[in-house]
């Protein structure tokens, strides 16, 4: 059985697809997960939560920031059978109560992550237009480099824009636990276990990209002005 369910899938499969897929989407993928979470974990430090640091979280490397499951097996499975792409890294531990100005050093913590993605993506977008006035767009190096490039733009707009969601525990929703009043943070604190649930529903039923694409549009839009300078 096992044996037929296997070579039905890899009968559906391009092997050649997968791995040109990998070659040009492993390094700004893993940038923007690795950034990302070591932004969060530098403005933690910088606010005056060693936390993170100390924990090893305050580093590029990847591996100290990837979660086997959220990070690989949930991103590549979705991928394959659906072509829908969702996964997490694992969370960079914070003791607000170390902060210096708890309330308002939350923000920053939380805003420090999406803020790194869209430097990236700006990045990105000014190597794919060093590429076409370098003249070397139709060489198999440009070629590879206009897809990384591409990738990358997406995928940073993307995770910035996902994190930014008013949704506990997303960055958006710590940035919003530190501007509203404590009532409403109470209720914030108790909506966080179930924040995961949330997202994945919204996912499921096709408004997680109609949240999205407005916010998206707008970062493209103002990523994609480097590219026209």
């Amino acid at each position: 059985m096992w044996f037929e369910l296997y070579n039905t899938f890899m009968s559906g499969l391009n092997i050649n697809a997968l791995i040109h897929g990998i070659s040009i989407g492993a390094i700004p993928v893993l940038l923007a997960i690795t950034l990302h979470e070591a932004a969060h974990a530098l403005a933690a430090s910088r606010c005056g939560d060693r936390t993170a640091a100390m924990l090893g979280r305050l580093s590029l490397n990847p591996i100290k920031h990837i979660d086997p499951i959220g990070t690989v097996a949930v991103p590549l499975g979705l991928w394959l059978f659906s072509g829908m792409l969702f996964g997490w890294a694992k969370p960079v531990p914070v003791g607000f109560h170390n902060l210096h100005n708890p309330r308002r050093d939350m923000i920053f913590v939380a805003v420090a992550g999406p803020a790194a993605n869209f430097l990236m993506a700006a990045a990105w977008a000014m190597i794919f237009k060093i590429v076409f006035l370098a003249g070397i767009s139709s060489s198999n190096i440009g070629q590879w480099l206009i897809s990384m490039s591409e990738i990358g733009i997406f995928i940073n707009i993307l995770l910035g824009v996902f994190n930014l969601l008013p949704i506990p525990p997303l960055d958006g929703g710590r940035v919003l636990r530190g501007i509203v009043n404590e009532p409403i943070g109470e209720i914030l604190d108790r909506i966080e276990p179930f924040g995961l649930i949330i997202v994945v529903l919204l996912l499921w039923s096709g408004f997680l990209w109609a949240l999205l694409q407005p916010m998206y549009a707008l970062f493209q839009n103002l990523i994609l002005l480097l590219v026209r300078i």
